[in-house]
């Protein structure tokens, strides 16, 4: 005990200068291999994990201590590790299993371009909404979706911009969700109070998603339809995998899993024995072929390559390399949480803040920041959330202001970072690089922007009651 005091007296403080190093030193090499290089941002992440390390053994943290702020990035991530491996074994059972063949067959029959992007958008809403999670929603209906989308000839980054817009409408507005949960737990307010008073930033946002998707939606229908390539998948599908109406049950009974409140660890996990099942039964496959299908992914051969694009993936291999980088980057934001640097940069935000709309400006983009930093983004809300309640209150604002602005930017910003936990599944389950979808992620970018502007105009930036202010200070 005396020992670690000693330490403690003897250590520098670390000035913003110096804690802002390995965030730039981060930025410019993550610019240089993704943009130039175009690779993976894995090495980028462990040398400005390294530089992190190097300032704080300077300012004299000791190697155990920024071990220990490793070690908690991680763990705190590794729920979402588990639930990233699940289902790459439940894809890899789906499309083997017939289901995912299934979705996109029935897709392609039902769904035209022109209305494709609307309906993506108005589906995932509902599926998110009913479970409360992105992740469930994007790992099953995403997946069929981004199939129906290429068999349509509609750029899957537009697709994928949709799917994100509406699974992260019901992560932020579903009492189901974690993130919904856990914002007005750091902010001071309950969570009937939140959901009302987020409907004020999402409902203009969703309304203008909308638009903006029918808007496309004519865009890509106005060109020529590739009418002769989905006849060839559908075709090509229902020669190689029996096609039929049941097959659509395991994603149901997944959804209805996670809806009566079943973990979402065990509800995939679920669907994947449900899609080896699927896999015996319906497409005649044996035990060997289901369990290499959940280890090492599908392998499609039908000889048409636009289907085996389209259905070679999955696996709990597949899922490794985002694992890797979800691991990479939450040792990062360890070591910058453990060592006091974070703390460093959000104390010199707040010496800006000199009215509501730069305190809402600065709560939003430290969340965007930590998003992309600290790379999780319950660490998005719970540290923005923690650093700038007092600030909130100092104003007489309520706490349902700031639980607002931390889904707005926290929630809603994180499947935008490729190397962010959400980012990096996100990219794994869809196939789309976070970068290509953000343009049409319209609901996820919108949704600042209107926090942003209630912010500065004061538009439903709700102030504490006389009697409720009394009873928080007392």
């Amino acid at each position: 005990m005396q020992e670690q005091k000693k330490v403690s007296e003897n250590r520098k403080e670390i000035k913003l200068g110096i804690a802002i190093i390995p965030i730039l030193f981060l930025v410019g090499s993550l610019s240089l291999v993704i943009g130039v290089f175009k690779q993976s941002p894995h090495i980028p992440l462990i040398c400005a994990s390294a530089v992190a390390v190097a300032v704080a053994i300077f300012h004299k943290h000791r190697w155990k201590e920024i071990q220990e702020g490793m070690v908690h990035g991680i763990t705190i991530a590794m729920g979402a590790i588990l639930i990233l491996m699940i289902v790459g074994t439940m894809i890899g059972t789906w499309i083997q299993g017939g289901i995912v063949p299934s979705m996109i067959y029935y897709g392609l029959k039902s769904l035209s371009p022109g209305i494709f992007l609307v309906a993506t958008l108005i589906i995932c809403s509902i599926v998110s909404l009913g479970t409360g999670s992105s992740w469930s929603t994007a790992g099953t209906i995403g997946v069929a979706l981004i199939g129906v989308g290429k068999g349509l000839g509609i750029p899957v980054s537009m697709v994928a911009g949709a799917i994100i817009s509406g699974a992260y409408f019901g992560d932020k507005m579903s009492p189901l969700s974690d993130t919904t949960n856990l914002a007005p737990a750091v902010a001071g307010t309950d969570l009937f109070s939140h959901i009302r008073h987020m409907v004020y930033t999402t409902v203009p946002g969703y309304i203008l998603s909308i638009i903006l998707y029918a808007l496309l939606g004519t865009r890509v229908s106005g060109g020529a339809l590739e009418t002769q390539n989905i006849e060839t998948i559908l075709s090509t599908l229902k020669s190689n995998f029996f096609i039929h109406p049941i097959l659509l049950l395991p994603p149901c009974l997944v959804i209805v899993m996670v809806i009566m409140k079943i973990p979402p660890l065990p509800a995939l996990l679920g669907g994947t024995v449900l899609g080896g099942m699927f896999a015996m039964l319906t497409q005649s496959r044996s035990l060997a072929d289901i369990i290499l299908s959940a280890k090492s992914g599908y392998v499609s051969e039908t000889g048409v390559k636009m289907v085996d694009d389209l259905l070679t993936r999955g696996g709990l291999d597949y899922m490794m390399n985002t694992v890797a980088l979800i691991i990479c980057a939450l040792s990062f934001g360890g070591i910058m949480e453990r060592t006091g640097m974070l703390e460093v940069l959000a104390k010199s935000l707040l010496k800006r803040v000199k009215s509501t709309g730069s305190l809402v400006a600065t709560t939003i983009f430290s969340c965007i920041g930590m998003n992309a930093i600290a790379s999780d983004q319950f660490i998005a809300i719970v540290i923005p959330g923690r650093m700038y309640k007092n600030a909130f209150d100092s104003r007489g604002l309520h706490p349902k202001n700031l639980s607002r602005c931390l889904e707005d930017s926290g929630t809603l910003s994180s499947p935008l970072i490729p190397w962010n936990s959400c980012g990096a599944f996100m990219w794994a389950t869809l196939g789309v690089n976070p970068l290509l979808y953000l343009p049409y992620a319209f609901l996820n970018l919108a949704n600042p922007l209107v926090s942003l502007f209630y912010g500065y105009t004061g538009i439903t930036m709700e102030k504490i009651k006389p009697n409720s202010e009394k009873s928080a200070k007392g």
